[in-house]
């Protein structure tokens, strides 16, 4: 008699059942379509330059679903897909191939991009889509390595989707070509290295992603090579480390930045005016923070300020305070501070006025009950009271529920009101009370 199963053994076949490829994977299919995709001639290279000069443009004015569009259109994945199956499965001709189309594909994209940018007449200010490909991070790193395993599953799967191009765009091959012509049409160097560092990574990761995947879902092989397989592996460990610590270096100084600003924003928050100084601007740099005041700041005030620093997680030591007395701009801008102060007192004291006024009408509003009581007695004898009340009426209708504004008015008598007399008594209220909401009932009085 078998035994039964134990929970861990039923999550393990859970989990194999919903991750197994069996059945789904058409490796001969997929290394067929690698190497029709590799070649970059004729339609494909005027697709490339298109889509390489609309991303510029995306990147030129700061607009992030151009570039988007662009990634969608772009072909250059083809060759560096052939280039991770090539080296697995040892076919030297896809490998020669594929490596002289990318080749020609990265000449197309930087001359197309350095063009666009020679001739565009627009220079931004402040260009953050092009800075953003200028600083690479391990988060790269992760972004093309899963994002070449998704492309490469999803050639090989038999029912293809739009896997694909999401790896395009998550992957972002094109804008740092893009950032790279932008450079070499500015003369700037650092653009130009940190954006062809970014797509170094991108391209190396997603070859390495396609050689692993590759041979997971083993990959026919045009020859066995089995002592270049291992040199292979030692290579690709080696550029592996050389590309990833300079990523994790430049993530490790995004976090620190990161943590820093926030902290540094916080203390601006709590310290924005102190004693008779403003803080007027601040700058962050691998960690350290300089923040600068308008005014005067004795000593004491400065050592105030580092503690309570500290208190929200900034480095004393790496925090420096500049006090700034330039002569009439100091007093300009110690001015700003009082005509702020001032403003902001007289918005609330013109917001008190107005709420006065609002209470004075909501005052004026109030309804003469002894007034509109003793006239509605001598057109109705029988009336002994009255109370009235506003509020609101809501009706459901379906699913849904209106409401609408409604004054009730009770009219207490010694006997019963007719069915006119109610009718001409809420007329009268109606008009007396320039009302139109206005609702009578009439309870009489016990004996």
């Amino acid at each position: 008699m078998r035994g039964k199963r134990s929970v861990w053994d039923t999550v393990k076949l859970g989990f194999r059942a919903i991750t197994s490829l069996g059945g789904q994977i058409d490796t001969e299919a997929a290394a067929e379509k690698i190497r029709s995709g590799v070649a970059i001639r004729g339609a494909n290279v005027w697709i490339l330059a298109c889509s390489i000069i609309i991303a510029s443009v995306g990147l030129n004015i700061n607009s992030i679903p151009i570039i988007i569009g662009a990634m969608l259109i772009s072909p250059l994945l083809g060759p560096i897909f052939g280039m991770g199956l090539s080296l697995y499965i040892n076919d030297r001709d896809l490998l020669v191939g594929a490596l002289k189309n990318f080749l020609v594909m990265v000449g197309v994209s930087l001359l197309a991009a350095t063009v666009y940018f020679l001739i565009s007449p627009l220079r931004m200010a402040n260009p953050t889509e092009l800075l953003a490909r200028t600083t690479p991070t391990i988060y790269d790193v992760f972004v093309a390595f899963f994002g070449g395993i998704a492309g490469i599953l999803e050639l090989s799967r038999k029912d293809r989707g739009t896997v694909l191009s999401g790896v395009a765009i998550a992957t972002a091959l094109m804008p740092p070509l893009c950032t790279a012509g932008f450079g070499i049409a500015s003369g700037n160097i650092r653009y130009v290295a940190g954006a062809l560092y970014l797509f170094l990574i991108n391209t190396v990761f997603i070859l390495m992603a396609t050689y692993f995947t590759a041979r997971y879902l083993r990959f026919e092989k045009v020859s066995d090579a089995t002592g270049q397989s291992r040199s292979f592996h030692t290579l690709s460990t080696v550029i592996m480390l050389a590309i990833i610590v300079p990523s994790v270096i430049g993530a490790f100084s995004l976090i620190q930045n990161n943590n820093t600003e926030r902290n540094v924003l916080a203390f601006i928050e709590d310290n924005k005016t102190f004693g008779h100084a403003y803080i007027y601007d601040y700058t962050i740099s691998g960690g350290d923070a300089k923040i600068y005041f308008a005014g005067e700041l004795t000593d004491n005030e400065i050592a105030y300020l580092k503690k309570d620093a500290q208190r929200l997680g900034l480095n004393p030591d790496k925090l420096d305070i500049y006090v700034n007395s330039f002569g009439a701009k100091a007093d300009e801008l110690l001015k700003r501070v009082y005509d702020h102060a001032d403003e902001t007192i007289a918005a609330k004291d013109a917001r008190i006025v107005e709420l006065e006024n609002e209470l004075q009408q909501t005052h004026g509003e109030a309804i003469p009950y002894t007034q509109i009581t003793k006239e509605l007695r001598y057109k109705y004898p029988a009336v002994s009271g009255l109370a009235i009340s506003r509020g609101s009426a809501t009706r459901i209708a379906g699913d849904s529920i209106a409401e609408s504004p409604v004054t009730s008015a009770i009219v207490q008598s010694s006997e019963a009101l007719s069915a006119e007399q109610i009718a001409e008594i809420t007329q009268w209220l109606k008009l007396r009370m320039e009302d139109t909401t206005v609702v009578v009932n009439n309870i009489v009085e016990t004996k």
